[in-house]
């Protein structure tokens, strides 16, 4: 029973987290030190760090299908005096999502496991908690509270601005603690979109990183667990997708009103925090 409440704080946690520019992987890198599972296997933690990443994402196709899902049905074709089942627009904008994808991609593919093995420790993600922290405070100081945005939908967002946007996403592939939809979110404001639009590119870019990246650990882990492992799974993957919805209804909401500083400075007392916690083990 106390692993199932473990699982449903870790995903609580996860669903929180993955959509705010906070870095997931540094709150999870605490929990993990502070509460860590106990009666689990060795491989266990790996594929619950994918199962609950895959039930955030989840969320995001659930909230956004009708923006996603490329192909027009009967009553949606009626409504628009169409006759073709293709939406372009989608397909279109798919296309923007997998080029913004593909410098992550081939990086994560590549060299994945080298950057896990020399990246993953409290000292780094603290430094990049820290340092991204920063420059979210900066960016919305000099950059995007002196301009107007150029881009105001996703639709205007260019291929060459797409490709821009994911090449920033090599950062979270190679600095673990910096945050996927961190560095995603500056490189969208550094050229010209606004918030609104920067945060829904953000977790349209997810569905294919997270999932391709999540399918990798599971291919690597495999699914040979225990009945008790099975359903701490199942609670945290549940849990993650539930606070994911509310998470990122939230956000944009939020967003509409208020700038990104906030999550700036939190970011910069996480990674104090980290930092203190690292000291404590030393």
């Amino acid at each position: 029973m106390f692993e199932i409440l473990k699982a449903v704080l870790y995903g609580i946690v996860e669903g929180i987290t993955e959509w705010l520019p906070i870095s997931s992987t540094g709150h999870l890198l605490l929990l993990e030190k502070l509460i860590p599972f106990e009666e689990t296997s060795e491989n266990f933690f790996n594929v619950f760090d994918v199962l609950i990443q895959l039930g955030a994402i989840l969320a995001v196709v659930l909230l956004y299908w009708n923006r996603l899902w490329p192909f027009a049905l009967g009553k949606e074709q009626r409504k628009n005096n169409n006759d073709s089942v293709v939406r372009k627009d989608v397909f279109i904008l798919w296309g923007k999502i997998l080029i913004a994808c593909l410098p992550a991609a081939l990086i994560g593919v590549f060299l994945d496991d080298f950057f896990t093995e020399h990246f993953y420790n409290e000292i780094s993600i603290a430094v990049a908690l820290i340092v991204f922290g920063v420059i979210f405070i900066l960016v919305e100081k000099y950059v995007v509270g002196k301009r107007t945005d150029r881009i105001g939908d996703i639709a205007d967002i260019t291929l060459t601005m797409a490709l821009e946007i994911g090449i920033f996403q090599i950062i979270a592939a190679v600095f673990p603690g910096t945050s996927r939809s961190g560095v995603t979110i500056i490189g969208a404001l550094l050229i010209g979109v606004s918030r609104q639009a920067a945060a829904e590119f953000t977790f349209f870019l997810a569905v294919p990183v997270m999932f391709g990246a999540s399918l990798l650990k599971l291919v690597k882990n495999g699914l040979d667990f225990s009945g008790n492992e099975l359903a701490v799974l199942i609670v945290g993957f549940l849990v993650s997708f539930v606070i994911s919805l509310f998470t990122l209804r939230f956000f944009i909401g939020f967003i509409k009103k208020h700038n990104f500083k906030p999550f700036g400075w939190y970011r910069i007392a996480l990674g104090v925090i980290v930092l203190a916690v690292a000291a404590l083990n030393f």
